[in-house]
């Protein structure tokens, strides 16, 4: 995870197109304390907004991704967050198999616009994610609640992820900028050894 601009601003016809829609199904008595079936289609068109916001990389594995989806930080499968279900300012950009996995546990988890400068380092070659001294002491527990239950500590498929861009820029198939926009984390812990002059693994 890396620092993500906040806020990002709100598409102009979000409030007429997604708000004011969303909170009028909400209103509908036939709807009521309902936690499921939402529209999505009053988010979803505003996908595009959003993936311009986390500069197209997922705001929790801090990597180009192809495709994302609308992560509604405060889950909207509770119904205490029923108000935030249609909220701008409740939307992340995130992969899809992260969504999953985050679930409702809302605040157990590092918001993406929470996270500061240097808070997590990949180690190479292992590609594994790890706190560092920066976290804030009162939210190491839930920093590493987020690499645990999000898998970005030691998942699969975000470590596959790390590689081929690490691969791809030691096959020259990308330059430093390229590998700092697609992956900074992994720029950063090349730039690491690149300083203290060791040979990249």
């Amino acid at each position: 995870m890396i620092p993500v601009a906040n806020p990002i601003p709100e598409p102009p016809t979000f409030d007429a197109e997604c708000r004011a829609k969303g909170n009028a199904w909400l209103a509908k008595p036939k709807n009521a304390g309902k936690t499921k079936g939402f529209p999505s289609r009053y988010w979803r068109q505003f996908e595009p907004e959003l993936e311009a916001g986390f500069h197209s990389r997922c705001g929790y594995w801090a990597m180009l991704i192809q495709s994302g989806t609308v992560d509604h930080f405060f889950s909207k499968a509770l119904p205490a967050n029923r108000h935030l279900v249609f909220e701008w300012s409740n939307y992340r950009y995130a992969e899809a198999s992260v969504n999953s996995l985050k679930k409702n546990h809302d605040d157990a988890v590092l918001d993406p616009f929470q996270v500061g400068v240097g808070w997590f380092e990949v180690d190479l070659p292992s590609m594994q994610l790890v706190c560092t001294l920066r976290v804030p002491p009162h939210l190491r527990t839930k920093a590493d609640f987020t690499l645990s239950k999000l898998q970005l500590e030691r998942g699969v498929k975000v470590r596959r992820n790390r590689k081929r861009w690490y691969d791809d820029y030691k096959s020259g198939k990308i330059n430093m900028t390229g590998l700092e926009d697609y992956a900074p984390l992994v720029a950063e812990a090349v730039k690491r050894l690149e300083a203290a002059q060791q040979p990249l693994p």
